[in-house]
């Protein structure tokens, strides 16, 4: 028997594991409760080696006491009810108990207790459970989210999860490395590390918790919520104290999803198209057919352009037609500039005609309290297999293929940053900037109501889309948020993936029968889930910008030590601060190389890092300094620091920084560099000359160049390149 269950496979044991937790859950689901109790918890944590106390159940005040013997003192006594989930409350649990009197007069307790809080409960019995001693209390638990699916969550235990909420996130099932991140991901972290003499915990083991009950929540998708609380972790081992599961067994299990094969090939049609309708074409100047036909002409896009009016037979120059299905040729994209009430018809001429994409730029659907018309398009898609953008929307613009798809303003400036928005106020924020900065795009797109095309249809288009180095998306929500991050994940290795997710305060916690779910502030997950992703997350629509523009030119950094050369101590100070801000590391300066910088700097300026070379220094002091910071391979990354003086002025100081990281990359000292520029209206010609040769630079900003390192920085950290 021995010999057999050695050779029995990873897999059987799997197996087996799988097969006893059904048979619990089966079991309370014949008797339409929807918790275990805790006997029932102890047994699908063994299933699964998730570590517990040793318990019993017992039926009498007798029974109890030789329970208790036989574990050993001292013992806690839990009610066994699947009528009470919330144990404590009920006055269902005594701690600490020293002797078989003391457990004796615990269970009547208890039972009286009980009773008291809820007459008509059932009771199993009174768990006795081995007491455990010492180490530091945590939470493990799990919560199905609306969006994101199964979230595995971790904290401290007892009053600081309680009352600060200092938890973390992660998508179920979780890896051993992310949940070894977890465990650096609270606010607290420190304290597992052991403070004032305390003993740090075995990390591998509470991983090792993490791990399990993330494969459990995901193997059963009933389990809606389970809380490990608390779990002691010392520096032997973690064992959970108490078990919580509580489930649902009419969850709807996640729609299939399309295939990212299927997803390309339906998003080259629609963003490369070699024909578009545009359906409500107009001759009259002020319509929105109008515009859309004139930025597709004047725009200079190739393909074959097909306006579609049910009276016209010409519209500025091309021969109209009264439906698709009058067109002769094959029709990749459709565009709709109709009133919403029509769409449904002629979406449905689009199936008809098999066209795969469609734009649809009318309002008046969900957001105008039109769910009904939204749903009718939605199910006219899915019938005839198109792909919906939209509705809602100022249309997409495609640079590649000189596309404008769209009644905004046309756009030529073309580059390698794709953007998306959920908002037509921030798509059109996002053409402005884009054409103020000079920033070159490759798309442009607008998601609006997102009745089928999502922000991880985008991604799985740009991720093959050799036109596009940067991913900036804006969202107000997610409508798939697992289908986001994994497809975030992916295409994180190869992209930089960043996202401004609007409404960072929290929506509150939803009433939960779990610790873990009531502390599951919404903005949370998102932010956990992105870290997990790979993904980039900006705080405000200018660091989304500033981010799409800046991340792409600058060179992917080698190591963590980060050092700032300025000629403003001021600014040194300041720059410090966005350092630390935005989770870069300041290099700590070996003493050679402190010795190295003080011969370029006067006695009076500062070396160590920031190397302050002071303000009245002329143009070699910052040359050779920068020089320096260049050539030393244990240096990693530059912030510069430039003030305004008269001894070097805005544009020497930019002509001279180009000049040296040019001299330094033909050398193979390549390195990101950053500028922040203090001085007069002269700096901000000097900030774009240093933009526009590879440096991002920002006059009277010393925020916004480390932003923009820090954004690289976890960009290369999440992608596995530091």
């Amino acid at each position: 028997m021995a010999e057999a269950a050695l050779k029995r496979a990873p897999e059987d044991y799997a197996a087996a594991a799988r097969d006893e937790v059904r048979r619990v859950l089966d079991r309370v689901k014949a008797e339409g409760r929807t918790s275990l109790t805790a006997p029932e918890g102890k047994l699908v944590c063994d299933a699964y080696g998730i570590p517990v106390p040793k318990e019993g159940v017992a039926g009498s005040a007798s029974e109890a006491t030789r329970l208790a013997d036989s574990m050993g003192y001292p013992v806690v006594l839990k009610i066994v009810s699947p009528d009470i989930l919330h144990k404590t409350e009920a006055g269902g649990v005594l701690v600490g108990l020293r002797s078989a009197e003391e457990v004796a007069k615990g269970y009547d307790t208890i039972l009286a207790n009980a009773k008291n809080y809820n007459a008509g409960a059932r009771i199993e019995g009174v768990q006795v459970q081995q007491m455990l001693k010492g180490g530091t209390e945590v939470i493990v638990g799990a919560i199905t989210d609306g969006s994101f699916g199964k979230l595995v969550a971790f904290g401290l235990g007892g009053v600081l999860v309680e009352v600060l909420k200092d938890i973390t996130f992660r998508m179920a099932p979780a890896t051993r490395q992310d949940a070894m991140s977890m465990l650096d991901g609270i606010q607290a972290h420190e304290m597992l590390k052991g403070v004032r003499g305390g003993d740090p915990v075995d990390r591998e083991a509470l991983a090792d918790v993490i791990v399990k009950v993330s494969q459990l929540v995901s193997d059963f998708p009933e389990i809606s919520e389970l809380d490990l609380n608390p779990v002691f972790a010392t520096k032997a081992d973690a064992i959970a104290a108490d078990v919580r599961i509580v489930l649902d067994f009419d969850a709807k299990p996640r729609p299939a999803v399309r295939s990212n094969e299927e997803i390309v090939t339906a998003m080259n049609r629609i963003m490369r198209p070699k024909a578009v309708a545009v359906i409500g074409a107009s001759a009259e100047a002020g319509k929105i057919g109008n515009s859309v036909m004139k930025n597709l002409i004047n725009g200079g896009y190739k393909g074959q352009i097909y306006p579609i009016h049910p009276k016209a037979d010409e519209i500025l120059g091309y021969k109209a037609y009264k439906s698709v299905k009058d067109v002769p040729g094959v029709i990749d994209t459709a565009v709709f500039a109709i009133p919403a009430k029509f769409v449904a018809a002629a979406l449905t001429e689009c199936g008809e005609k098999q066209i795969p994409g469609a734009v649809l730029i009318p309002s008046g659907f969900a957001e105008a309290g039109e769910p009904q018309l939204q749903d009718e398009i939605v199910e006219i898609g899915k019938k005839y297999n198109i792909r919906l953008m939209g509705p809602n929307i100022y249309g997409f613009y495609y640079t590649p293929e000189n596309l404008c798809a769209t009644f905004c303003t046309a756009y030529d400036v073309k580059g390698s940053a794709a953007l998306s928005s959920q908002s037509g106020g921030i798509g059109m924020a996002i053409i402005g900037f884009s054409r103020s900065a000079k920033m070159g795009v490759s798309a442009i797109v607008g998601l609006g109501n997102k009745s089928d095309i999502d922000e991880d249809d985008l991604l799985a288009f740009f991720e093959q889309d050799d036109n596009t180095k940067v991913i900036a998306q804006h969202c107000e929500d997610l409508k798939d948020g697992r289908a986001f991050a994994e497809a975030a994940k992916r295409v994180s290795k190869k992209k930089p993936v960043i996202v401004l997710k609007a409404g960072r305060t929290s929506a509150g916690a939803r009433a939960a029968a779990s610790h873990t779910g009531a502390l599951a502030g919404n903005d949370k997950i998102y932010e956990d889930v992105f870290k997990q992703a790979g993904v980039v997350r900006a705080r405000s629509l200018r660091q989304l910008l500033e981010f799409a523009r800046g991340v792409p030119i600058l060179p992917t950094p080698k190591g963590e030590n980060v050092l700032i050369i300025t000629g403003a101590g001021g600014s040194g100070v300041l720059l410090s601060d966005s350092v630390v801000d935005n989770g870069l590391s300041l290099m700590q300066m070996p003493p050679d190389l402190d010795e190295a910088f003080k011969k370029f700097i006067p006695p009076f300026g500062a070396s160590g890092n920031p190397v302050d070379i002071t303000g009245g220094e002329p143009p070699r002091t910052y040359q050779n300094t920068v020089r320096l910071g260049l050539e030393d391979d244990r240096i990693h990354a530059l912030i510069l620091g430039y003030w305004h003086t008269i001894v070097t002025p805005p544009m020497v100081f930019a002509r001279l920084m180009v000049e040296v990281v040019e001299e330094m990359k033909a050398k193979g000292k390549v390195k990101p560099v950053v500028a922040s520029l203090a001085g007069d209206i002269e700096v901000e010609e000097a900030s774009q000359y240093l933009y526009d040769h590879g440096i991002p630079a920002y006059a009277y900003s010393t925020e916004l160049p480390v932003e923009v390192l820090g954004a690289k920085y976890k960009w290369a950290r999440g992608a596995g390149l530091l």
